[in-house]
């Protein structure tokens, strides 16, 4: 190594369940497209954070402050997945860790690798960049079981003031969507389909029935194209001279359960979507089940000027320490962590060797039932895939 080699620290959790096992395959094969692309000049160094499980056994800490001020400073990290303690007032750590660090913009790009089963006739068609806010809707929250005394007045506040019949055995959740955490989600949108040169944007809503929050989300939405920086890069469907609109952005939007059809009908036509919480959450796995499961459902949870990437799919804990776990989600999240990074070819050598590896029959036990090809260890499989970087 050269005295100029340049060191990226880069802080992990390695997470519950499968966690530490697919955490240690994804650094292997990081470590081994970075070290391809850039010949032993750039490196990362691994520093370790506590979380979840472990944690807890250790130090009576599901999520010790150090670990996220770690994450903070350095602007970046990468994470397994991590168990939602059971009681407590935590309802998930993973949430947890996104409102500490008001991580607002969950991004998951759903794309097909050749050979992967799918339930579904041409899952090539599938390439979609989710953008989900994460930090409102049902994230918040907020709600009062409906024995409660909480929900007896909350109830009662409703009836009194508005008028609204409510029964006494009535649970009360609220959802809350604010135009500057919808427009902040919007922004982050527009400016990775034109970094990424992606012509199409959708707004996904239930605002024919939500208006003042689902479709004020999509009010607030195309404000954010007509009246803030981005007025001459993004067009409205349908506009005059959309159709030749050529390098400009295309923004539409969806009723949610349209949208559900349309990505299984016509994925084709969508490229990035933005949407509320909860929308997003039933999209993205519904998505990523078209491409082979949520065994290739990378994940980006993004702020201002942090990021932390981790797989979409839970802790697995049946399969833990047996070496089958498909650690494809988090290598994918690995790559999704080396191009915000900056090392666009390292990122793209690394999805290219996944890809080569599938193709050639190297996988694990959830495709190989699928498919009829013998399985490899989550090990194997890492070891696979670097050798094709």
């Amino acid at each position: 190594m050269g005295s100029d080699q340049r060191v990226i620290d880069v802080p992990f959790i390695p997470g519950d369940g499968v966690g530490p096992e697919i955490m240690a395959a994804t650094q292997l094969v990081v470590d081994s497209a970075v070290r391809r692309s850039y010949s032993g000049d750039v490196s990362i160094r691994w520093i370790e954070l506590q979380a979840g499980e472990s944690s807890f056994r250790s130090r009576g800490d599901w999520m010790p402050a150090e670990t996220v001020e770690a994450i903070r400073r350095a602007g970046v990290a990468i994470k397994g997945p991590l168990t939602t303690p059971v009681g407590g007032g935590i309802r998930s750590l993973n949430v947890a860790l996104r409102q500490m660090l008001e991580l607002y913009a969950s991004v998951r790009p759903v794309r097909y690798i050749e050979g992967v089963p799918s339930p579904v006739k041409e899952p090539h068609k599938v390439d979609l960049v989710i953008f989900r806010e994460n930090t409102e809707d049902v994230y918040k929250g907020l709600e009062w079981r409906h024995d409660s005394e909480d929900a007896r007045k909350v109830r009662k506040f409703l009836i009194d003031a508005f008028g609204i019949s409510l029964s006494d055995d009535t649970g009360i959740g609220l959802k809350p969507m604010s135009e500057s955490a919808s427009k902040r989600l919007v922004r982050a949108a527009f400016r990775y389909a034109l970094a990424n040169e992606r012509r199409v944007v959708t707004l996904v809503h239930k605002g024919n029935i939500m208006k003042f929050t689902e479709g004020a989300f999509r009010d607030w939405g195309y404000e954010v194209a007509e009246e803030e920086g981005f007025r001459g890069m993004v067009v409205r469907e349908g506009a005059p001279g959309q159709e030749g609109s050529s390098g400009k952005v295309v923004l539409n939007d969806r009723i949610a359960d349209n949208m559900f059809q349309q990505v299984l009908t016509r994925p084709s036509e969508y490229s990035v979507i933005a949407t509320p919480n909860l929308n997003g959450d039933y999209l993205a796995d519904a998505c990523a089940a078209q491409v082979g499961g949520l065994g290739f459902a990378p994940g980006a949870n993004i702020g201002d000027g942090i990021a932390v990437f981790e797989p979409v799919h839970g802790t697995a804990p049946k399969y833990a320490g047996k070496d089958i776990a498909n650690p494809c989600a988090l290598m994918l999240s690995g790559a999704m962590m080396l191009e915000h990074l900056g090392m666009k070819d390292a990122s793209r050598g690394l999805v290219r060797a996944i890809g080569d590896a599938v193709a050639d029959g190297v996988v694990t036990q959830d495709v190989a039932r699928v498919s009829g090809a013998r399985p490899v260890g989550t090990d194997r499989f890492a070891l696979e895939v670097s050798h094709r970087i």
